[in-house]
């Protein structure tokens, strides 16, 4: 008698597949979805002879689903131009916390929440490593990365200035010129630094180093560092020899602390003021120091870091996006929202830097697409579609045979 079990294992198999087709399709536009194919495996077998040459004749118990295996090749990646969307151009997946659970995903269509933190689209942190101070340390643990757009950071005291410089070798005995540059105190203030220069002699100049009297409680402008520049007949600085070093400003009547700051662009080999026929001229000027500012905007570049812009005209690193990667990607069990957990088949989660370690590179203010190709699905489809009609009318061919055999003592 012909065993109904055979052509039912290949109808349940089949209506698996189509099941395994259907959330493919259904997945199309799922950003970072990756694609599974459903593959079958026999039955165990009967043994019912064998032949004269001892070869067994076997029949089989039917088929069963052998694997849904995910095909984790590179989707598409598409620019979206919003600064929380970020796309993985190879591999390995980001890693997210929700609930203590360590999940991990490849889609990176992520959005900040009403704290600043950086969340997945059902509400699990993004982990990374956050920036101190604007110093990343990946030797640290995760953590979830937060976003403070509008928080304001603290300003920073010049400790620096310097000048791109000529004098005018062929100005009279007595010409002066000058030049300015702001410099900040501890509160952000900014103070503007006036340096005036005195021919004293040929190839001889004088400096003075004044600051505004009303910003110290002074009537006249207060002088900070006074000297003399002496220059070569090729119109090269040689004395002094070093950066000037030390020039302190007290008594700040916003009540900012002291501040001192060095003079650079001396040292050789190349110094920064030369004494050449020509007029004299600023060509540029420069200092570290900054007022407060705010976070109004960030990128994130190739290798993950966050990178924030202040209205201060700053940027300082927030942080930097982890990546995990597996030893047996296709051992991750699925667990829906764009998630997957790691399993023995799996292996523990390798999590680091992107680019490093074999994981992939950040690609910030993209997405990447589904990995499912429609024609390939369609043809699955057809292919599980005739198989299941198959195995149905086997199922009315073993009906109508044994009807057959019921007949026979008629």
């Amino acid at each position: 008698m012909p065993s109904f079990s055979i052509p039912l294992s290949g109808l349940n198999a089949n209506s698996q597949a189509l099941s395994a087709i259907s959330n493919n399709l259904a997945n199309l536009n799922t950003v970072g979805y990756k694609d599974t194919r459903m593959e079958f495996r026999d039955l165990f077998y009967q043994q019912i002879g064998s032949t004269g040459a001892g070869e067994p004749i076997e029949i089989g118990a039917g088929t069963s689903v052998g694997s849904n295996a995910g095909i984790f090749t590179q989707g598409s990646i598409e620019n979206s131009g919003v600064s929380t969307d970020i796309a993985i151009q190879g591999d390995g997946f980001f890693v997210t916390s929700k609930n203590g659970l360590q999940e991990f995903t490849r889609a990176g269509n992520f959005s900040r929440d009403q704290n600043g933190n950086l969340v997945t689209t059902d509400g699990a942190n993004v982990l990374g490593y956050p920036a101190v101070n604007g110093v990343v340390n990946t030797q640290a643990a995760v953590a979830g990365l937060n976003i403070p757009l509008g928080q304001v950071t603290p300003a920073a005291a010049t400790a620096n200035i310097q000048f791109g410089l000529n004098l005018d070798a062929g100005a009279a005995v007595g010409a002066t010129t000058s030049a300015q540059t702001p410099v900040y105190d501890s509160l952000g203030a900014a103070h503007v630094i006036t340096i005036t220069f005195t021919k004293t002699a040929a190839n001889t100049w004088g400096y003075n180093v004044t600051i505004p009297g009303a910003d110290v409680g002074a009537a006249a402008p207060v002088s900070l560092k006074a000297g003399s520049l002496t220059f070569n007949g090729n119109g090269q600085l040689t004395a002094p020899a070093a950066n000037i070093a030390g020039i302190a400003v007290a008594g700040f009547v916003n009540g900012a602390s002291n501040l001192t700051f060095n003079w650079n662009g001396f040292a050789p080999p190349q110094p920064t003021l030369t004494q050449f026929a020509a007029p004299s001229a600023v060509a540029n000027s420069t200092q570290d120091g900054f007022p407060s500012g705010s976070l109004v905007s960030f990128t994130v570049d190739q290798s993950g870091t966050v990178q924030g812009s202040y209205s201060n005209g700053q940027s300082r690193a927030i942080g930097q996006i982890a990546l995990a990667s597996f030893a047996n990607e296709e051992g991750l069990q699925r667990q829906g929202a764009n998630s997957y957990t790691a399993t023995i088949g799996s292996g523990a989660a390798n999590i680091g830097t992107p680019s490093a370690g074999g994981r992939g590179s950040i690609i910030g203010g993209s997405l990447e697409l589904s990995n499912v190709d429609i024609a390939t699905e369609f043809a699955r489809l057809i292919v599980a579609q005739r198989g299941y009609q198959a195995n149905a009318k086997t199922v009315t061919t073993f009906d109508q045979v044994t009807q057959d055999t019921i007949n026979l003592k008629q």
